[in-house]
C-alpha cells in the first residue's frame, strides 16, 4: 500500500532529511546504509528510495524516514523523487 509524505523537516545534519509519513513504514527500525543491503533485505521501501539518484542511505522508524543524500545531490530534486517513491510502493 502506498505511503504519502506529510512533511519534510530538516535534522542537523544537512545531508540528511526526514520525511513524516502518514502511517508507519518499520517497526521495529530499519537501517540501510547502501543499495545492495536494501536489495538483500527485500524492503519495498528502500528499495524503492535508493533507486533515486543521489540517496545514500536510509533510516525507517515508526511513521518517518531518514534520507540521507550524496554531498553533490540536491534536495531540490530528492524530495519530489521521494514523494513519488513512496507513492509507487506496492
Amino acid at each position: 500500500m502506498p505511503y504519502a509524505v506529510t512533511a519534510f523537516e530538516p535534522t542537523p545534519n544537512p545531508l540528511a532529511l526526514k520525511c513524516v509519513l502518514d502511517r508507519t513504514v518499520a517497526s521495529p527500525p530499519k537501517s540501510f546504509r547502501t543499495r545492495p543491503a536494501a536489495g538483500v533485505a527485500g524492503d519495498p521501501v528502500a528499495e524503492a528510495l535508493f533507486a533515486i539518484e543521489g540517496v545514500e542511505g536510509l533510516y525507517l522508524c515508526d511513521d518517518w524516514i531518514t534520507v540521507r543524500k550524496a554531498e553533490s545531490a540536491a534536495w531540490d530534486r530528492i524530495r519530489p523523487a521521494v514523494r513519488a517513491a513512496l507513492a509507487r510502493v506496492p
